[in-house]
């Protein structure tokens, strides 16, 4: 992933020395020393690289963050010797104004704590320029060359701005690349976006299928090694964009059924629709993709979830399980990607939103995702808060302040009497001017999250329709020192933003204005620090 249509993306890390921060901080920026490679064969014994140790004031509690400098688009992880290996874009020199980003990877085994592991593939390491986003596969039958279960890199590199892919292997199970000639394995045919490329074995008709973004349409591709593409078809969208970072996978549905997934990072902005993860169900023949319905789902209808990746579950033997994936996103968008006060207080740039668990589920007649914080997240709980029912009238501060919180309950309201509005402000201050709104307006009808007074990016206020005849609306909201995100019933409409209260802000108030409502079953989960 890296242009916009409105602005360069390379251009954002090459050499930008602009900084813009947000609200009214100012702050000395102590610059973190940057993370050395580790050594090509290093074990995964070896003590991790301890991360920054300046002083932390707004690194998030038990969401994943980058050590030190930059970090953008994760890429799918996957699974070796009982760890998932998760590796991302990283820049060792964006505080000293360097360009360019290297693979970093961490590893972990519950996608809530995880272990920083260095860099796999050194940023300028041959004369095709850095390597960006992409996707990692286990060749399990050697249809490569480097033996059976070498880990292969199908990155995107740009020499002379020429976008194209280029093979990468590992035969040191994911700690160190290679590349694979200096060749690309799918030359740029001359057209301007032609990157972000996703691959998966195609099982059912014995050969690898790779997705690649190229403007507003996806190429479709087939090859028998990794190493030669034939180009088999493609699926366009006009409407949504530039198309980044494409995803393809098969799911089992809660009946039972198998189905196809296509999503894509997208913009949808000038159709009021949501710039992140888009997806569709359909079917998948090997060459063609046919969508259930033209209009897509979102995985995330807030405003920082993009380059998003999914990756499988895999059960105690090892074996995926097709009845569940996770799903990770960056916790940035392009249209501000430096502007944040972690910066000046941590000296870094980049987190991601929470790992998801996603499955597929049959509702009105069509199948849709829901989303889940992962399971992982029970066992890093440090203080369990049970208040039960709370009925609100006006406003109702509650007695619990902490920065890094999961929160469920109901909302639960008359529907022949309801009142105007019904929420949450979080990440209060303690006179309640700087807060993030989070809750249902019942005369629009819309959930939403609402980050415009405390500090942000952009400022802004993601809405989802409701029925306000229900009478009520599960909520679940994780709350960290970067993030907010709201997740609506049973997970198929999240809201993720970034947001940056101040220190101190961790106060809760509940509302019910113009009436009453009930906060049935409300339970705080304090957090625990994870990495």
């Amino acid at each position: 992933m890296e242009n916009s249509p409105a602005v360069s993306r390379r251009a954002l890390l090459n050499g930008s020395g602009a900084v813009v921060l947000t609200g009214s901080l100012a702050l000395s920026m102590p610059f973190a020393q940057s993370a050395t490679a580790a050594p090509p064969n290093a074990p995964d014994t070896a003590p991790a690289k301890p991360p920054y140790k300046g002083p932390t004031r707004m690194r998030p509690t038990y969401h994943f963050s980058v050590p030190d400098n930059w970090k953008n688009d994760p890429q799918r992880p996957i699974y070796i010797d009982g760890e998932y290996h998760y590796y991302y874009l990283y820049n060792a020199d964006y505080l000293q104004g360097g360009g360019g980003t290297s693979w970093r990877r961490a590893t972990t085994t519950d996608h809530v704590s995880f272990r920083d592991r260095g860099v796999a593939i050194p940023k300028f390491s041959n004369g095709n320029g850095d390597c960006w986003s992409g996707c990692l596969v286990i060749d399990e039958r050697n249809t490569a060359g480097y033996g059976e279960n070498a880990v292969v890199a199908l990155v995107t590199q740009a020499p002379q701005g020429r976008q194209a892919q280029y093979l990468w292997y590992s035969t040191d199970r994911g700690r160190s690349f290679q590349p694979g000639g200096t060749a690309p394995v799918l030359p740029n045919p001359g057209v301007q976006d032609f990157r972000d490329p996703k691959v998966i074995w195609d099982a059912d008709r014995g050969q690898w299928f790779m997705v690649n973004a190229e403007g507003q349409k996806l190429g479709f591709y087939t090859s028998p090694n990794l190493r030669s593409w034939r180009r088999v078809g493609e699926f366009v969208r006009t409407d949504l964009g530039l198309l980044e970072c494409p995803d393809l996978f098969r799911m089992t549905a809660d009946d039972g059924t198998s189905h196809w997934i296509l999503g894509t990072s997208a913009n949808g902005k000038g159709r009021g629709l949501p710039a992140t993860y888009a997806y569709w169900t359909g079917a998948f023949n090997g060459i063609t993709f046919a969508p259930d319905h033209a209009e897509p789902e979102w995985l995330d209808y807030g405003y920082d979830f993009y380059g998003a990746v999914t990756y499988p579950h895999h059960d105690a033997s090892g074996a995926e399980d097709a009845t569940l994936r996770r799903a990770l996103g960056w916790a940035n968008f392009w249209d501000y990607p430096h502007n944040t006060p972690t910066l000046a207080t941590d000296a870094y740039n980049g987190d991601d939103m929470i790992v998801r668990d996603i499955r597929l589920k049959k509702a009105d007649g069509s199948y849709h995702l829901v989303s889940t914080p992962t399971t992982g997240l029970a066992n890093h709980i440090k203080r369990t808060h049970h208040l039960g029912d709370v009925k609100v009238t006006g406003t109702h501060d509650l007695d619990i302040s902490s920065p890094a919180y999961d929160l469920t309950c109901e909302l639960v309201w008359d529907p022949a009497a309801p009142p105007s509005n019904i929420g949450l402000e979080i990440c209060r201050a303690s006179g309640g001017g700087r807060h993030v709104a989070a809750g249902a307006f019942l005369r629009g009808p819309f959930a939403y999250v609402n980050r415009r007074p405390t500090i942000n990016p952009t400022g802004g206020e993601s809405q989802t329709p409701i029925d306000p005849s229900a009478g009520r609306l599960t909520l679940r909201l994780l709350v960290d020192r970067t993030s907010v995100e709201m997740f609506v019933g049973d997970g198929r409409v999240v809201h993720s933003h970034r947001v940056f209260p101040l220190e101190g802000d961790n106060n809760i108030r509940l509302y019910a204005n113009d009436g009453t409502a009930t906060f049935s079953d409300l339970t705080i989960n304090e957090i625990n620090a994870t990495t």
